[in-house]
Parts: structure tokens; sequence; C-alpha cells
């Protein structure tokens, strides 16, 4: 069996991995990094969380280690496509290149370009970046990329998901023609197939597993919902998340619960707070510090539950997760493998559970075409009552017992008095109430310019006869 002292990497690099507590490479890196060692364009296809970063960082370190960078001019070049992943393979090169004199830069978002810029106007040997962030740079004029030797690209169908193919087309026209070309991708979609064909130059292909498929350490099932009325089954969709985890008990350490979309993120992640939950939402639209501070959270066991977009569904790798659920079907089968993916990790055991409204039905086939399997259904009597609190309506006034009516006599001056009002006519309370307009105009005087001459007339006139 391949250990990592029987693959040809750099003493340092050896030393770096052995601190770090690895011993035996994945099937991936068993093949990956001698083919990158030779020099060879390597095209990885695999499903997540097999150790692809490392099969690009470690024969990159080896070969980094002759050379000096320029300023502005980075050796190396490792495309993300989002920030979380970004930092991880950051991370993964600063634990990787321990004992090797080797500079690094990470250009992402939500950073200040002056900070980024200072770093690259130093030289570096390692530069990651998202594509959007990187074209920045080089359109402003602080970034050369004629001096990269080796150039990876990770997560390559998601990058096609996120529509940076175009962006990464134009980043490999502005590469050199000789650089080292490392591919990985868990899926191969017509488009990723034709970029792999124009850009790379007879690449060693690997494919660990089946495209698009779960590993099989991670229990699977799918909880078919429907709410009781169209107002209400937002709020019951989210009761029977919280009857999912509850079921769960001391099994369940921490999670990742995915949704479509980020308002749905912000409102489950509030809802489950509201209950008790210790939960915190990461989306696209947070600010850069705070997704990096609830990632840093949940990393360190300090929270329990990460709601999220399909931000976190790539690249997060966080080894002990042990559930994630799935409050929507994702439209896109492929997002299903890899949200699943942050589960189950390295051999270890898994579960995952998929909430499916009658909406959804059709992505959820979808996905069991795609993983070629039925997902095992939740029977509902299972788990804790999900029906609504019964609540007790408050007394209103006409419930309330009438109080008994006792019989008197009334005293003979009420009797006259009830008399007398009973023999008048009824008063109009009310100007005109009870009377025609006919008669109110003849009883009442009219006062205008008629017969009514005021005063300062009159007093005019006999100025003016006066004089």
């Amino acid at each position: 069996m391949t250990k990592f002292t029987d693959l040809k990497l750099g003493p340092k690099v050896q030393k770096a991995i052995a601190e770090a507590g690895y011993e035996m490479p994945t099937p991936i890196q068993c093949e990956a990094i001698p083919a990158a060692l030779d020099g060879r364009d390597v095209l990885g296809i695999a499903q997540t969380g097999t150790g692809k970063t490392a099969s690009f960082t470690l024969p990159m370190i080896t070969a980094l280690n002759r050379g000096r960078a320029k300023a502005r001019m980075p050796r190396s070049l490792v495309l993300a496509p989002t920030r979380e992943l970004a930092a991880q393979v950051a991370a993964n090169f600063d634990t990787y290149s321990k004992y090797a004199n080797l500079t690094k830069a990470l250009l992402i978002g939500g950073v200040s370009f002056k900070e980024q810029d200072q770093l690259i106007d130093k030289g570096v040997d390692v530069l990651i970046a998202t594509p959007g962030r990187l074209l920045d740079h080089f359109e402003r004029g602080k970034l050369l990329l004629t001096d990269v030797k080796i150039m990876v690209v990770d997560e390559a169908d998601r990058m096609l998901d996120m529509g940076f193919i175009p962006d990464i087309e134009r980043i490999f026209s502005l590469v050199p023609f000789t650089r080292q070309t490392l591919f990985f991708s868990a899926t191969m979609a017509p488009e990723i197939e034709r970029i792999t064909n124009t850009f790379l130059s007879n690449p060693h292909r690997i494919e660990i597993a089946r495209q698009a498929t779960a590993s099989e350490t991670i229990d699977q099932s799918v909880l078919m919902f429907k709410g009781s009325r169209r107002d209400r089954q937002a709020s019951e969709k989210r009761r029977a998340l919280r009857a999912l985890i509850a079921a769960e008990g001391e099994k369940l350490t921490n999670a990742i619960i995915f949704c479509n979309r980020k308002t749905d993120v912000d409102i489950v992640s509030k809802s489950l707070k509201k209950y008790g939950h210790d939960a915190a939402p990461i989306h696209g639209d947070l600010d850069q510090s705070q997704r990096t501070r609830t990632l840093d959270s949940f990393r360190g066991g300090d929270l329990r539950i990460l709601v999220a977009s399909d931000v976190a569904a790539r690249g997060l790798d966080v080894p002990s997760v042990s559930h994630v659920f799935n409050f929507d079907v994702p439209s896109h089968a492929e997002d299903y493998v890899h949200r699943i993916g942050r589960t189950g990790r390295a051999g270890r055991e898994g579960k995952a559970v998929t909430i499916c409204q009658p909406s959804d039905e059709t992505n959820l086939a979808d996905v069991e075409k795609l993983i070629q399997r039925e997902i095992q259904r939740v029977d509902p009597a299972t788990l804790p009552d999900m029906a609504p609190p019964s609540r007790t309506r408050r007394p209103r006034k006409e419930d309330a017992p009438a109080a008994p009516v006792e019989e008197t006599t009334a005293p003979d001056n009420v009797v006259a008095s009830e008399q007398t009002r009973a023999e008048k006519p009824p008063r109009n309370r009310g100007r005109g109430r009870g009377r025609s307009s006919d008669d109110r105009r003849r009883d009442e005087p009219v006062i205008g310019m008629g017969d009514h001459l005021p005063s300062f007339i009159e007093l005019s006139f006999a100025e003016r006869l006066a004089s």
C-alpha cells in the first residue's frame, strides 16, 4: 500500500505532512501527485471530500522550492469559485509549506485592494484567487501573469454553475502557453470537457469514482412534506426541520442546513435561534469578515448548526460534520452531491436528510437519476409530533353567562314618568331630523341681502350724500 513517503515529494513537504498526521494518501492523491511531479497536465475527476486539494498543493510546493518570484509576477496561480474555498486552499498551503520558504497571496472580494496590492508588489510564489478579483487586479495594472508556470483550476463544475467560464477562458489567454495545468472537478459537463480539450495538453486523466456519486458512508433519506395550507406552508416546513433535528438527538453533534435562497437562510437561522438552537447563517450577501467568523466558529466547535446557501456546498472542509439537512431540494442535481458531501468525509459516517415538497418532486427525481439509487423515505410517524401546539381561545364577552334578571316592581313615580314620556311627541335630535326640507325652509328666517342692510353700506351712502 502506497504511503506519502513513497511519493517523490520534497523533504520539507514530507516533514510537514508527517507533522500534520497524514500517512496514507487518498486514491486521487496516489495518481495525481506523481503525474504532477513529472510536469504533466492533470485532469482529476473525483467526488467531493476525496482530498483533491492536497493533490495539487503538495506537488506545487515541491516544484516551487526552486526559484524566486518577481514583483507583480506570481509563479503559480490557483483559481477557486468562492471566497471560502480560496481561503481553505490558502490554509492548506500554510500547513504544507510550513518548512518551505514560499510566499503566498490570497485575492478575494470583501478585502481591501491596498493590502492585496502590497503583497503582490513584493512578489509571490503562490497566488490564490477568485476569477473576478483576479481580473480586477489585472485590469488595474497591478498584476502580470506572464511568469505563471503552474495553473490550477479547482471545482471547475462550480465555476460553470456560477458563470465564471468566460473569465476562466480569458485568464487562460493571459498565462503562458508553456504552463502546467492541473484541472479538478467533481463532474464533467460538456462545457467543462470543451475547456479541458482546448487548454490542457495530453492530460493524465484520473477518475476515482463514477461522476456525481455520493459517498457510500452517507445515510441518505428524504421527508415528503406537504403543508396544510399555502399561507402556513413555510412555517410548517420549518417545524418539520426542527422535528428532524430533534429526532436525531445526541447523534447530531453539528450540522449544515442548505437552503436554495439567501432569504430562506436568514429566516431559517432566526427560526432555529428562536426555538433554542445554536445556529448562524452564511451566504454571499454577508460581509466577508462575518462569513469568516461564522466559519471559524463552526470549524472550532463553538457553533453547532450552520445555515448556508450553496456558497458553502463546495470546498468547505470540516472533517467531523455529522449531519446535512437540505431544507430545499437543489434545483441542480449535481449540487445535491456536493451538499451531502460535507458529511461522511474521509471515510467517516454521516447522515443527510432532505425535505421535499410536491413542487420539488421533479428535482428529487433528477437527483435519484443522477446518483442511480432511490433515496429512502422518512416515515413521519417516527418523528416527534409536528402538529402545531393547541391554543386556548380567550373568553369573549358574549361567552360570559348572563346575569340573572330579578323581577321587581317599579316605584309609582317611575311608572308615571314613563307614561308622561310616552304621551309626549318624540323630539327631533339633530338638525331637521323627522321634518321635510320644505317645512324647514318656511320656518327658518332668511338672512342675506334682502330686507337686511349691513350698517357699513348705510354709512358709505350717508358719506356720499353729504359730499
